[in-house]
């Protein structure tokens, strides 16, 4: 290659480069643009005068009742979200969890073989896995037995965990009874009948 192509070559690459540089600088003067006084935007909101409520969270139904027209076979198909960590067979090796057989009133942080977290043995000190306390610690392990290293993010629909507990209660010779699934309010009409003669 001569000089002659050479400086062509050179000469176009220089020129596009003054050519973008000058088109930026062309550009930042038509466009200026300048800092805000206050970031974001404003949203007005009307008042109404007076004070707002904030709509309560629905109320779940206790366990009891949910556990009345709870299916153990559905539970079976939620049970498999737990099969990776915990062993549902009687006799069965833990895994990173412990054995799930006969778990239904038992004593949390109990289990032979398996070294619980000092959070699930210090509840277990006071407590028993019934009913409500499953249903608890499945909707929110971390939130119900703050410390446990449970990395389970729980379950948050109330039927899911109500299938599941009914499927964790056939896990056992000797199955716990179900909880009366009479609502509160039923109960105190009833008692506040009078007596028939």
């Amino acid at each position: 290659m001569d000089s002659f192509e050479f400086n062509k070559i050179a000469g176009a690459i220089l020129g596009t480069l003054l050519l973008v540089m000058g088109l930026g600088i062309v550009a930042d003067s038509i466009f200026s643009h300048h800092e805000l006084e206050t970031p974001g935007y404003s949203v007005e909101v009307p008042d109404e005068g007076g004070t707002t409520q904030v709509a309560a969270a629905p109320e779940e139904e206790p366990i009891s009742i949910l556990l009345a027209s709870a299916s153990a076979d559905d539970g079976k198909s939620v049970a498999k979200k737990c099969a990776s960590c915990h062993n549902f067979e009687e006799g069965g090796a833990n895994k990173v969890g412990p054995n799930l057989w006969n778990v239904v009133n038992a004593t949390p942080g109990m289990h032979d073989g398996f070294k619980y977290s000092s959070a699930l043995k210090e509840f277990g000190g006071s407590n028993v896995w019934a009913y409500e306390n499953l249903n608890s610690f499945l909707k929110a392990p971390k939130k119900y037995v703050s410390g446990t290293t449970m990395g389970f993010a729980g379950l948050k629909k109330p039927a899911d965990r109500a299938n599941l507990i009914a499927y964790l209660r056939t896990l056992s010779n000797d199955p716990a009874p179900l909880p009366d699934a009479t609502p509160a309010s039923e109960e105190m009409s009833a008692d506040d009948a009078p007596a028939a003669e």
